[in-house]
């Protein structure tokens, strides 16, 4: 879709599973599991969604799945399953990758399995500037106890070999296309607002994971702070219904997109769904 001066679309670049109880935390599975059906291993199924966004010759890609980069244990772990890609997306044409986070299930995808090797890496979009928040940097390289398996030691030492821009803050990248940082979900997290013709088309990344979590109690166990992650989301999905924002949901499996709006009750939902 035309979006102000851009063109933005999406690409998935696969699904994987994660425990469904970790993903709804506090919900209770008679709740969640109606909304997420679990597999036998109480898994639920997720994608690893990228925003694109063309600005003549820029091309910026918004996260970047999970890679190929996994033993045969992993795979099964987390049931990953790669999207044949029907998107016409060459690696060489993105010059900009922004990265919400270095947690892999969105940062592992900028390094390919070099042939050959099972672990090994070469850059898969070698002509991309990297961005990520600075304080997410540092948070990845010393990560907590209980991130530790979120970010992985090898590929944050891979990022020394791209082309790394660090940000801060809430921050202009290009004209009309902005970072703003929010460190419920990890420290230094950023989400995307693509501004153009009035209104906001965002990508919330883990603070609004799915479509499922747009009730602000339905954080997932993996956050580091709900208390900050809640007045994080409020604000977001406040400022999205006041607005008329479409909302890039980056792991939902089902949909992609959509704008806001309140119940009944006044809690957020999803209103108008959208295909990009």
């Amino acid at each position: 879709m035309r979006f102000g001066t851009f063109d933005i679309s999406v690409h998935n670049h696969g699904f994987f599973r994660l425990d469904g109880g970790a993903m709804f935390g506090t919900v209770p599975k008679a709740i969640w599991s109606k909304l997420a059906p679990p597999d036998d291993e109480n898994r639920i199924r997720l994608a690893a969604r990228s925003l694109l966004i063309r600005a003549g010759a820029r091309v910026f890609m918004v996260d970047a799945g999970m890679g190929d980069r996994w033993t045969e244990k992993l795979r099964h772990i987390f049931d990953i399953q790669p999207q044949a890609d029907g998107s016409g997306l060459d690696p060489a044409s993105v010059t900009d990758i922004i990265l919400t986070h270095l947690h892999f299930d969105h940062a592992r995808g900028i390094f390919r399995a070099r042939p050959g090797a099972e672990v090994e890496a070469d850059l898969r979009y070698p002509e991309a500037r990297v961005y990520v928040q600075a304080a997410n940097y540092e948070n990845a390289k010393k990560p907590n106890a209980r991130e530790r398996a979120s970010y992985l030691a090898e590929d944050v030492k891979l990022l020394e070999r791209t082309r790394l821009v660090l940000t801060t803050g809430s921050q202009e990248i290009y004209p009309g296309l902005w970072v703003h940082r929010g460190d419920g979900h990890t420290r230094g997290h950023q989400w995307v607002e693509v501004k153009g013709d009035g209104s906001s088309l965002a990508f919330p990344a883990d603070i609004v994971p799915t479509s499922r979590h747009l009730p602000l109690p339905y954080l997932m166990g993996y956050d580091v702070s709900a208390e900050t992650l809640l007045v994080e989301k409020d604000d977001l999905l406040n400022r999205a219904v006041a607005g008329g924002w479409i909302l890039v949901f980056g792991h939902d499996p089902d949909v992609t997109a959509g704008r806001i709006t309140r119940d009944e009750k006044g809690h957020y939902a999803l209103g108008e769904t959208l295909s990009l």
